[in-house]
């Protein structure tokens, strides 16, 4: 397996493996299905993105996870925070294709002087409450009743992972 950066070549392969995810339900926030120009916005070209690491084997996207920055836009968005999305394919799933993109992940954190990590998951996302529990996210906060496109209400839970920075 090849972990990288993302480039514009790979963002067929990542809306696939996004649209298959978001078609199974349950473990993502979006709900509306990528083409190739919203996953370069979105991903691998976004102007506040510390990385987009993709996981590879015999050319085929197993996984990737981004890492953004504060995006000035948001209010929520706090200096010297990133805030991380991940994404495996399900066949891939449990394989360690995660603990890889987050090892180049966390590399590329700290040198971009990143002191924590932000992810929000919803919280019927068991699948990903557990790999960031595994990871050493803590819980931090929760939003309550964030609403999905179809007004089903479900909570999101903020966990954090702080880095160690020297200075």
């Amino acid at each position: 397996m090849i972990i990288r950066q993302a480039t514009p070549a790979d963002a067929a392969q990542m809306a696939m493996l996004l649209n298959e995810i978001i078609a199974l339900g349950g473990t993502t926030a979006h709900q509306t299905p990528f083409d190739d120009d919203r996953m370069l916005q979105d991903y691998i070209v976004r102007p506040t993105a510390i990385c987009c690491h993709v996981a590879e084997l015999d050319g085929r996207i197993l996984g990737f996870q981004h890492l953004d920055g504060p995006d000035p836009d948001q209010a929520e968005a706090q200096a010297g925070w990133g805030y991380i999305a991940s994404f495996v394919a399900g066949d891939a799933a449990g394989k360690g294709v995660g603990q890889h993109l987050f090892a180049a992940t966390r590399s590329a954190a700290i040198a971009a002087g990143v002191r924590s990590i932000d992810a929000t998951i919803r919280a019927d996302n068991v699948p990903g409450l557990r790999y960031y529990s595994g990871l050493g996210f803590i819980d931090y906060d929760r939003k309550l009743a964030v609403p999905l496109r179809d007004g089903t209400l479900v909570d999101r839970i903020k966990k954090r992972y702080d880095l160690a920075i020297d200075g």
